[in-house]
């Protein structure tokens, strides 16, 4: 059995705060593949963000996080409930989920456990579906740069090893199910630089380096960042990289 191995818990309300939301058209794409939209399953929910969106497609939705300070930061919902126990052994009922998510968090899986989990859980023709984004760039050269190097040179031996599936996009991990084409969505936040390092440091990896040097990498690089940014109250197109792999049982 893996550890849960928890990067987040330390720091959930910023982390809640900074987060970028995803693309509304995910989610309508999601339910349109699901053979009903009756229930829901997210797994790794962490602050509810995609939880609540699937709300609005699905009559109920369950989502899970082995974190009680990330489900204590989860947003309210009616049809929403959370419940903080692992992916890889959950409290749902056989064949109860038309659709089983993960965002941003396949990756920190025990996948031999939890693929398993999501079979037994999910009903027939039920949806799988994960996607992760990575770096992030705003097109600005100067602002990149001062992002890049706090990214690659400062934070980045503070990376956890499962940040490599992400940079590959999902491919590097298993996924036992019937693959279904996915469409491309761009995901973007309108930010004003205070939002812009405030989500710097929702980075894990910006954690652990606090953790282990005891100061702020992003300090490091803030009066560089804003100098580019020009006026604070500017708002940016923020960018990620997505990607998302979805399949049928």
């Amino acid at each position: 059995m893996s550890e849960f191995k928890d990067h987040f818990s330390g720091h959930a309300d910023v982390y809640r705060e900074a987060r970028p939301t995803y693309p509304p058209e995910l989610f309508a794409w999601l339910a349109a593949q699901a053979p009903d939209r009756q229930f829901a399953w997210d797994c790794g929910c962490g602050n509810g963000q995609a939880t609540v969106a699937l709300a609005e497609h699905f009559a109920g939705v369950i989502g899970s996080d082995p974190s009680s300070a990330q489900i204590g930061n989860a947003t309210a919902c009616a049809n929403v409930e959370y419940r903080v126990e692992p992916a890889e052994r959950s409290s749902l009922v056989d064949a109860s989920a038309s659709l089983v998510t993960v965002a941003q968090a396949l990756h920190w899986l025990d996948h031999a456990r939890f693929f398993p989990e999501v079979k037994r859980v999910l009903k027939r023709g039920g949806v799988f579906a994960a996607w992760t984004y990575a770096d992030v760039s705003t097109g600005d050269a100067a602002i990149d740069a001062a992002k890049n190097y706090l990214y690659v040179d400062l934070t980045g031996p503070y990376w956890p090893a499962e940040r490599v599936h992400v940079d590959a996009a999902y491919r590097t991990l298993p996924f036992p199910f019937a693959e279904i084409a996915a469409p491309t969505s761009p995901m973007i936040a309108r930010w004003n630089v205070e939002q812009f390092l405030a989500y710097l440091r929702s980075w894990s990896a910006t954690q652990r380096y606090i953790k282990a040097k005891g100061h702020d990498p992003v300090a490091l690089v803030e009066a560089e960042l804003r100098d580019a940014w020009g006026d604070a109250t500017r708002v940016r197109d923020a960018q990620w990289q997505f990607h998302l792999r979805a399949g049928r049982v």
